[in-house]
């Protein structure tokens, strides 16, 4: 019988996204293919640092602990199969339970996600996120993490993922009138609308999935915690509750900011990933939590 993963939350992640390959990435700018292949090669004994996304395909795991197996991570790469070794020998030496891969060799990865039937993509290349949003996939362009201490080896007993609402949960379009017409526009327009649920944004259905996966748990014992962290205040705010009822989505906690600093939030609540469209949120964010863009453009 061939593998399932239609009941599963499936993550794809780039190997620049779960590992730190900054050096091999400037190899590969400034010198070219054949240097990058020779130096992965040379070195793929040597172990990798972890990347962004480490901390939250870490705890992903906690999902597989049990009977139940809920989650697949699937690496997803421009590495060719010769230059994958270092990859999975460093995915073996931190124990992660990752033994699928799209090794595409410099092509174009965005088919492949359809067809693994992926539910979120991380990646270092704004093309490849681009392209994933663009066919529908939920997909952020992750930020470095020079300023952040991940430590591999610290347990970790709950996912936690923060959200961002508008162009990211919600569609842009109330974003856009607050960009236009100011926030006085803005309010108004959240006022004679907040019986209307919100159009759906590009992670709308990443987090009805993620929805699903709490149902199967009792609040208290769920191996995932949602937030929503957004600059929406009072009485902009009705609109945001009444579209999460509408769409029969649970979200754990629910900080409506009116333009305070989120990165304070987001460390006080421990995410593992925080999504955001904006960089003047992410830019103070990502010295604090791991961070990736929902590119909007």
């Amino acid at each position: 019988m061939a593998f399932q993963v239609d009941d599963k939350l499936v993550i794809g992640v780039s190997s620049r996204a779960l590992f730190d390959l900054k050096e091999e990435n400037r190899i590969f700018e400034e010198q070219g293919l054949k240097a990058y292949e020779a130096y992965q090669q040379e070195h793929e004994n040597d172990i990798l640092n972890p990347g962004t996304a480490f901390p939250l395909v870490k705890a992903l795991h906690n999902l597989n602990l049990g009977e139940r197996q809920l989650t697949e991570i699937i690496i997803m790469s421009k590495n060719s199969t010769d230059t994958s070794l270092r990859i999975f020998n460093s995915i073996a030496h931190y124990g992660l339970d990752i033994s699928r891969a799209a090794l595409v060799g410099g092509g174009n990865i965005t088919p492949y996600l359809s067809a693994f039937g992926t539910d979120l993509f991380l990646s270092a290349n704004q093309e490849d996120v681009k392209e994933a949003l663009s066919s529908g996939i939920a997909a952020g362009l992750i930020c470095p993490t020079d300023n952040l201490n991940v430590k591999p080896e610290e347990a970790i007993h709950q996912i936690r993922i923060a959200f961002d609402g508008d162009a990211v949960i919600f569609s842009g379009e109330a974003e856009e009138i607050f960009q236009k017409e100011g926030l006085e526009a803005f309010a108004e327009h959240e006022r004679e609308n907040a019986q209307n649920p919100l159009p759906e944004g590009p992670f709308a259905k990443l987090l009805k999935t993620i929805s699903l996966v709490q149902e199967q748990f009792n609040q208290d014992q769920s191996p995932i915690r949602t937030a929503l962290v957004t600059a929406r205040n009072a009485p902009a705010h009705e609109r945001v509750v009444r579209t999460l009822r509408a769409w029969n989505v649970r979200v754990d906690e629910t900080f409506f900011l009116g333009g305070m600093k989120k990165a304070d939030i987001l460390k006080a609540f421990g995410a593992h990933i925080f999504f955001d469209d904006q960089q003047t949120h992410l830019d103070s964010a990502s010295k604090v939590v791991p961070a990736a863009q929902v590119l909007t453009e």
